[in-house]
């Protein structure tokens, strides 16, 4: 007779992107694992299949979140240069605000497994194309309005802010300095005028 589960799964799965985000991946054994998470190895291993099938399923997980969030930010912003000033801005409130200098799960997960890993560089590598995707398509919007120069071209420049972001996210685990970062970002965004 299988036994009813004693935990959230949903619960567990956001501690488990916690402290992979904080650790990484080869750093996080399956002890901190089970001690983190306040499940046993055996609930582990039947729920979600063990410390790698619990990383991809954290890492799609995060990149979820962030990709929801990404849409409503740019849904409810009347200026696109705005929408995209503002993303750059909240990068920076949550690096400043972050006392453990997690950066990024996604950047932090590329710069330590890939390209070993094929199946999170399936997973990052489609993260990438989406959040390129969601800024062409606003960026095109800007131009519909006359807010960018017709002339820009926008899946470059959505190349460019997503890599931009990225590089943000590293180095603000070394400087979390919001004057550093902002005057850094304001340079970035006259890409945009």
């Amino acid at each position: 007779m299988a036994r009813n589960k004693q935990f959230d799964e949903d619960e567990v799965l956001q501690k488990a992107v916690h402290i992979f985000w904080c650790q990484g991946y080869n750093a996080t054994s399956i002890d901190d694992i089970v001690k983190h998470l306040g499940i046993n190895r055996a609930s582990l291993y039947d729920t979600f299949g063990g410390k790698k099938q619990l990383f991809q399923k954290a890492v799609s997980r995060y990149v979820e979140e962030n990709t929801r969030a990404l849409n409503a930010l740019l849904s409810t912003s009347s200026s696109v240069k705005e929408g995209i000033r503002t993303l750059f801005s909240i990068a920076i409130e949550q690096a400043v605000a972050d006392p453990e200098r997690k950066g990024c799960l996604v950047v932090n997960t590329s710069t330590e497994l890939m390209p070993s890993d094929e199946e999170i560089g399936s997973l990052l590598s489609l993260n990438k194309v989406n959040f390129e995707a969601i800024l062409t398509e606003y960026l095109k919007r800007g131009q519909e309005s006359g807010e960018i120069n017709s002339s820009k071209d926008i899946q470059a420049t959505a190349a460019y802010l997503v890599t931009f972001f990225n590089g943000l996210k590293v180095s603000s685990k070394v400087n979390p300095t919001k004057a550093s970062l902002s005057a850094t970002v304001e340079l970035a965004l006259s890409v945009l005028d």
